[in-house]
């Protein structure tokens, strides 16, 4: 555990937002978007009975990459809940996508399906999602863990990853191997391309697209990397898990953390980069299970 001592210096070191406004005081704007987004509620697969466990996937993912591991999750008792957020997946697309957005859809969600006191399981930007969820709503949430992103903000990184897929142009590339070809122009890592794939599908029978909402994403991709606004608490019981191999959670980022979660502790997870759970699941399984059972 760490400690829970909070200093200013953290804050002035790590955050790059302004204090938040924790009583839902949003701007006339933010307000306006969340109204008018309210009634839409979140595409998921939910699988098994017993405790929820909610679980939010990354950026440019999709509820379908934790399928294996929320199906193994279910089986110990839990009802898992495998959630596209906005703008990813089957969820509704919109213009406006920020965090404060995200986490008021999880609200309506957790809402909608009348769940109380559940397991929030977020990685990298759906991590994000589930600490501002956390800090926001702290008596929906029973336990907390975080896979592989901190608190802290983030420079946007996904330039060359943007751009491969606006290069891709649907009305030319008819197959998916045409449009693998365009993504391995820009990108050169196989899982990468592998996992950008995963959301081509067949919009109609003669013409491809993308799953996620591809204009929104590129206009925003600012909003990805933003920090946890500061002086915003979860108290309860948290876990993060980082990949040995990843840079996303570092030393520095600890007292960060523990600042914002005092009740925090970090488990690391050998022979594993960001996307800890698909290179080594079954160590992410016995850590998750450890935490929550």
């Amino acid at each position: 555990m760490f400690g829970i001592r909070v200093l200013s210096t953290c804050y002035q070191k790590y955050q790059k937002r302004s204090v938040p406004n924790t009583n839902y005081k949003y701007t006339k704007s933010k307000a306006y978007q969340i109204q008018n987004t309210k009634k839409m509620i979140l595409h998921s697969k939910i699988i098994g009975t017993g405790t929820p466990v909610l679980i939010l996937h990354g950026y440019f993912g999709m509820s379908d990459n934790w399928k294996t591991i929320g199906t193994q999750i279910s089986k110990q008792g839990f009802q898992v809940h495998l959630i596209d957020q906005r703008n990813h997946g089957r969820s509704f697309h919109t213009d406006e996508f920020d965090y404060d957005l995200m986490s008021e859809d999880l609200y309506n969600y957790i809402e909608h399906h009348n769940l109380e006191k559940v397991v929030l399981l977020g990685h990298s930007m759906g991590g994000k999602t589930a600490m501002l969820f956390s800090v926001t709503h702290p008596e929906k949430v029973a336990k907390l863990v975080v896979a592989d992103i901190s608190p802290r903000h983030y420079q946007p990184h996904h330039n060359l990853i943007l751009k491969a897929l606006n290069s891709v142009d649907f009305s030319v590339q008819k197959t998916r191997k045409e449009v693998e070809q365009v993504l391995r122009n820009y990108i050169k890592e196989e899982g990468v391309i592998m996992f950008l794939l995963k959301n081509v599908y067949w919009k109609t029978k003669e013409e491809l697209a993308f799953r996620f909402n591809l204009k929104s994403l590129t206009e925003n991709n600012s909003e990805v990397g933003a920090g946890l606004p500061s002086f915003t608490f979860f108290e309860k019981e948290t876990l993060f898990i980082k990949g040995a191999n990843s840079e996303y959670i570092t030393q520095e980022d600890e007292p960060l953390i523990s600042a914002h979660f005092p009740n925090a502790s970090v488990e690391t997870i050998e022979n594993a980069g960001h996307w800890l759970h698909a290179e080594q699941p079954k160590r992410f399984l016995e850590v998750f299970l450890g935490f929550v059972e």
